[in-house]
């Protein structure tokens, strides 16, 4: 009977250990990578495309 407890709570542990369910989907950590991505490249060119966007408007309306 010791050997049957033991055996069932060694095969538990085991399962439990390789179970993945609770890893990170690699889909998640590439969309968080890439609304990081987006944030970083957006604060470096923000200023730089909204003057850019003002021009282009300037231009346009003749002010």
């Amino acid at each position: 009977m010791l050997r049957t407890v033991w055996g069932r709570l060694r095969s538990s542990w085991t399962d439990t250990l390789e179970d993945e369910r609770g890893d990170v989907p690699g889909w998640v950590l590439v969309t968080l990578m890439t609304a990081g991505l987006v944030v970083a490249i957006w604060s470096l060119a923000g200023p730089a495309l909204a003057d850019l966007f003002q021009q282009a408007l300037s231009r346009v309306s003749g002010i």
